[in-house]
């Protein structure tokens, strides 16, 4: 019998896996999809999920993959800087913050988890359908198959079939109106070339950030998110994911925006291929676990990206749970543990995200001066922007001097 199955071979369940092999657990990932792609486009790594992979050993292979980014820059729909911060090592965290191309963060891992724990210890082409919690072990049906282990976590995304097992009549995630068109282009980089900036207020925005350093002919791989708000009854395809987007839904739309350090237009012209995708979540659950079984990732707090959290917080929950059975072993106090130290952590973040969370900075300077700006110190005062800043990094749990003093999980091991 294993001690742990995993239901999904997304970044959570595969960071969950590495940490409990690092602990001397038998684990194996139960995943869906007939093969491991590398799909999707650009994500974040914050200090606080970085620290976790740095210490399960993957510094060099997230250098080789990634890039780490210098500085966030907030701008309005002209360009004009509302805010900027340092970030990673430059910020004075002990571990950087990386841009990365999540197929390739997601390729990494599965790699180091086939290295690790053996060829076999990912089963594709086995999607999760329920779970049983018995007394002593756990009954995960996957692919038509009944594996028994210790515990079980679900780890099989937002429309993980594992919650819904728990949470029938959840129905479908939530839309809050705004449609987010991604894609990478090939262009020579802006500003330091390794800067993410966010452009815009909550009704329009454009976030770009670069996920691979310039090549010999000085063009780098740039991450952009084009976003629009409409109202939230518009017949708009909320369901169908992933699929392929149109210019012209939204092209005129950011026709004008030419900085002198950035031409949206330009980049967004220059995509090979643009996806659409609508922004949706759920609402925080009152329960994650039950008996042997708990959840983890967005299949437990899928939530808007803002902030740049939502992988992050995955990892995150993977290193919690690491710690949980630590101290409780393969038992329900372990996932009880694990839950009473995260349920609440994300809720927040959920919630603060819905309020457009630290980006709510674009707004505010929308509002109060939808014309632009001569003085920003005329329009919002520079403690309150390092107000909104400091309090979401203590709600997300990457304030720097909290995050610097925490020792490692695995020193003695």
């Amino acid at each position: 019998m294993l001690d742990v199955a995993i239901a999904g071979a997304g970044i959570g369940g595969l960071t969950c896996a590495l940490s409990l092999a690092r602990l001397g657990l038998s684990v194996r990932v139960f995943e869906q999809v007939k093969e491991i792609r590398p799909l999707g486009v650009g994500i974040n790594l914050l200090p606080h999920s970085v620290r976790h992979l740095f210490e399960l050993g993957l510094a060099e292979a997230l250098d080789a993959t990634g890039i780490r980014t210098s500085e966030l820059r907030y701008t309005t729909k002209r360009g004009e800087t509302i805010w900027k911060e340092p970030r990673g090592l430059l910020a004075g965290y002990r571990w950087p913050q990386f841009s990365i191309h999540r197929g390739r963060l997601q390729g990494l891992l599965f790699d180091a988890v086939r290295e690790r724990l053996g060829m076999d210890a990912i089963v594709i082409d086995h999607a999760a359908t329920a779970v049983e919690s018995l007394d002593d072990r756990a009954v995960l049906t996957a692919g038509g198959a009944e594996i028994e282990a210790r515990l079980a976590i679900a780890a099989d995304g937002i429309h993980s079939a594992l919650r819904r097992q728990h949470y029938p009549e959840e129905g479908p995630p939530l839309w809050n109106g705004a449609i987010l068109w991604r894609a990478t282009t090939e262009a020579p980089p802006y500003l330091d070339g390794r800067t993410m900036c966010m452009c815009g207020h909550e009704k329009q925005k454009f976030v770009c950030y670069p996920i691979t350093p310039a090549d010999k002919d000085g063009r780098a791989t740039i991450n952009w998110i084009a976003e629009r708000r409409f109202p939230v009854d518009r017949a708009w395809r909320r369901e169908d994911w992933n699929r392929s987007g149109d210019l012209n839904e939204f092209l005129p739309a950011f026709a004008d925006w030419h900085f002198p350090w950035l031409d949206v237009p330009a980049l967004i012209e220059g995509a090979a291929a643009v996806y659409e995708y609508p922004m949706v979540d759920r609402d925080p659950l009152p329960r994650w676990s039950f008996g042997r079984m708990t959840l983890l990732g967005d299949a437990a707090h899928p939530m808007y990206p803002i902030g740049s959290n939502g992988a992050s917080q995955a990892i995150l929950d993977a290193r919690a749970l690491a710690a949980a059975i630590m101290t409780n072993g393969t038992t329900p106090a372990a996932l009880a543990q694990y839950e009473t130290g995260r349920r609440p952590k994300t809720s927040g973040i959920v919630l603060a995200n819905r309020k457009n969370g630290p980006e709510q900075v674009m707004q505010i300077v929308e509002e109060r001066a939808p014309d632009g700006f001569a003085d920003l110190d005329a329009v919002i005062a520079r403690d309150e922007l390092e107000g909104i800043a400091a309090t979401y990094k203590r709600l997300a749990g990457f304030d720097p001097t909290i995050l610097n003093a925490e020792p490692d999980l695995f020193m003695d091991r």
